[in-house]
């Protein structure tokens, strides 16, 4: 077995699981019974991420081109570690549907060499994320070609703000990384204020031509070809058009905007292909269909009428997307706007068709850090694999039934899901439920992704988990996954908010809480234990974690969160990955000022070696401290009053506290020991996120007497403290205590 598999003991059981970063269950030991099931109250989901980005010293997903691909006749299967040969090894029984069926003659005979093999060899027999070259009959047309169609405002805000010549920049020096392996890859640009500015890119000219479409009454091509060409044969027009961007629209005053006419342009131009439109957009769109209205009111923010802000104004953009994704077609929105995006209603084009959202509140090129921020986002962007014209399914053990589904995609049927773009970043979530006993001692879980990948071949990616089966409820408990269930409901709390109310979503985080520790407590807890708060080892964080989702920006009680940034924080952590919401709702905090001698250089294995974490506590706050926290999206480093002047020289070329600048910033890189140290971590922590999200971090610096905002920003990720009207970790631990005190009693 590969470093692909896992390994995990729990109880009396010993067996092999995929790698828990492409898939994983809340549960590691599956009830037999439906009743044990609803004993233990723990939600039962997976959370899949089948595509994700390969981070350093990880193992390529094998991908093979067998003469056939084997499945169960019946249930469509594909063929795994976990199923077993029967009738002398001639046929093999589907671990999901129990039906016997027949072993190809290649398994054991090579034709090429006509000799025997070992079929044990076989990597979709010995490893657990297997991706398949596939054969003509899984296409229905040839394999799309990777298409780019970027829609970028012009209006005057986007060109004051240097959006455009940024975004300009940043896709001329990517031009190169953008998969284009066998040289189909086609892109085009629609550049839009009040009217729509279409290029002319013919490989035949010697500079583009520009067309603009101002009669906006129907959505129509102002030509029907050239607008969307071959990367490589139109390769210096292109090059011509994004050099001259910024300056074709730099003495512009006009502050209209038509996206929605832009989309549907864009569309228009793509559906016959598919592919991804990419949105930057930095005014509120203002004019025609699809205009929306700045309707930020603070008054409402914290109150239950807030949640009026969360959800889309207008159902134009769902209703675009939804039009959209059966064509193949997604869309990515970068949201640039100096007041207010309307995150809420425009995010919608993503969600439902498998795009992402990226948000730059009051962005301002000339900041350094802005620039670098997005420069480094859109040409990660750009240049990583991708999927396309996609569809997923997930098959589980006769006996379970998937209930629900949490993403970005269009539910095509009751177990498919239409993704018309794979997002290497995005996760999706499933609920399941028993809906009759398990006979078998496995239960098996297997995700299908038919795509096409980015060098333009279809493909299938299989992703299969075995896991026991017990009618035993503290083995139930001892192998949950206290990291996968907080992930679940974060998920399950951002629906919650968005189609009822904020205060919902925080009451049902509390609820299932309370529940998970009430059934645990009522089984296996005496009458001497019951002031005590019980929870096996490896639930003992979960507490904290839904503490963390409580106090996280997307829930927290307060009026102090505007509603675009609370609705980005929303779809974020509707799509990451386990490992990312976990940092998010428990940030990493490090102390800077005393580092261990390794800290913040190469380990053994090549690994930035980072200092112990700390306790999110103010309480491990020093005045004369260094400290840096980290939460998936941000860095803060804080800084003590009484640091020392020698420290403030090293690391930010300062004579003392007084001269330091809080705010966002660039940590100077200077010839000494401790500064590389230190942008060695800062460094890491990037290429990290950057691989995993697409998320190039901000630095803050915070100064302990420094802008108060800034300060209260930094506290309220202490999630172990006291804020706002919020529990501290020993209160909230103490009301947990008071429950489980009535639960006993009762």
């Amino acid at each position: 077995m590969d470093s692909l598999i896992g390994k995990l003991t729990s109880g009396n059981y010993f067996f092999t699981i995929a790698n828990p970063k492409y898939k994983r269950c809340t549960l590691n030991a599956i009830p037999q019974t439906t009743a044990l099931l609803n004993k233990c109250k723990i939600p039962f989901g997976l959370l899949v991420t089948p595509y994700r980005h390969l981070l350093q010293g990880e193992d390529p997903v094998p991908v093979i081109n067998p003469p056939q691909i084997v499945r169960c006749r019946r249930c469509r299967t594909y063929i795994n570690p976990w199923v077993q040969f029967v009738e002398q090894g001639t046929r093999w029984k589907c671990n999901l549907c129990f039906l016997s069926n027949e072993v190809p003659t290649f398994f054991d005979w090579d034709p090429e060499t006509r000799a025997h093999v070992d079929r044990m060899q076989r990597p979709e027999l010995t490893h657990s994320v297997i991706e398949f070259v596939a054969p003509q009959e899984y296409m229905v047309r040839p394999p799309q070609p990777v298409v780019m169609l970027f829609v970028i405002d012009v209006s005057y805000s986007a060109v004051q703000s240097g959006m455009v010549a940024t975004a300009a920049r940043t896709i001329l020096d990517t031009l190169d990384a953008i998969p284009n392996t066998d040289n189909r890859t086609k892109v085009g640009f629609i550049a839009v204020d009040s009217t729509l500015h279409f290029f002319n890119l013919n490989p035949n000219l010697t500079e583009p031509q520009m067309l603009v479409v101002s009669d906006l009454e129907d959505t129509f091509l102002p030509m029907p070809y050239d607008l969307l060409v071959s990367l490589s044969e139109s390769r210096a027009v292109i090059e011509t058009l994004l050099q001259r961007l910024g300056d074709i629209f730099k003495n512009t005053q006009n502050v209209q905007n038509v996206l929605g006419r832009a989309i549907q342009a864009a569309h228009k131009m793509i559906a016959p292909i598919g592919g991804k439109i990419i949105v930057m957009q930095s005014t509120l769109p203002n004019q025609n269909e699809g205009a929306l209205k700045a309707r930020e009111d603070p008054k409402l923010l914290g109150t239950p009428k807030e949640v009026t802000l969360l959800q889309p104004q207008s159902g134009f953009y769902k209703n675009l997307a939804v039009t959209c994704s059966p064509t193949q077609v997604s869309i990515d929105v970068f949201l640039f706007s100096p007041q207010y995006a309307d995150v809420a209603t425009l995010s919608g084009c993503a969600k439902f068709t498998g795009g992402s959202v990226y948000y730059y509140p009051n962005f301002n090129a000339a900041r350094p850090e802005d620039a670098m921020k997005f420069a480094n986002e859109l040409s990660h962007f750009l240049s990583r694999p991708i999927g396309l014209e996609a569809v997923m399914r997930v098959r589980a053990s006769k006996g379970i039934r998937m209930t629900a589904f949490h993403g970005n995609f269009f539910l095509r049927s009751t177990d498919l899901l239409s993704l018309p773009n794979v997002s290497p970043d995005n996760s999706y979530a499933v609920e399941m439920t028993l809906v009759e006993n398990l006979t078998t001692s496995l239960a098996c879980f297997q995700t299908a992704l038919l795509h096409t990948s980015s060098n333009g071949e279809r493909r299938i990616r299989v992703i299969t988990l075995a896991i026991p089966v017990t009618n035993n409820l503290g083995d139930i408990f001892a192998a949950t996954d206290q990291y996968a269930v907080a992930a679940l409901l974060s998920k399950k709390a951002v629906e919650r908010a968005l189609t009822s109310k904020i205060e919902d979503a925080r009451d049902a985080l509390s609820y299932k809480l309370n529940e998970i520790m009430g059934a645990y407590k009522q089984a296996f807890t005496t009458s001497s234990q019951a002031a005590q708060l019980l929870l096996p080892e490896n639930l003992k964080l979960l507490p904290l974690l839904i503490l963390g989702l409580l106090k996280n920006t997307a829930f927290r009680a307060t009026s102090t969160v505007p509603s675009d940034l609370r609705s980005y924080i929303m779809a974020l952590l509707y799509v990451f990955p386990p490992e990312l919401s976990l940092v998010h709702m428990h940030p990493r905090f490090y102390a800077l000022h005393v580092l261990d001698p390794q800290a913040g250089l190469p380990g053994e294995d090549g690994q930035i070696v980072f200092p112990p974490r700390l306790n999110l506590s103010s309480e491990k706050l020093e005045r004369h401290g260094l400290y840096l926290l980290e939460n998936g999206v941000e860095m803060f480093l804080w800084v003590g009053r009484a640091i020392s002047p020698e420290l403030c020289s090293v690391l930010f070329d300062k004579p003392s506290y007084d001269h330091i600048v809080a705010g966002k910033t660039t940590i100077p890189t200077l010839q000494n020991d401790y500064n590389q140290r230190i942008n060695n971590l800062i460094g890491k922590i990037r290429e990290v996120r950057t691989q995993m999200f697409t998320c190039y971090p901000h630095l803050y610096v915070v100064k302990e007497d420094g802008d108060p905002a800034l300060r209260m920003w930094f506290l309220s990720q202490l999630i172990e403290d006291r804020i706002d009207t919020s529990y501290s970790y020993p209160q909230f631990l103490n009301v947990l205590r008071e429950q489980m005190g009535k639960v006993s009693s009762s």
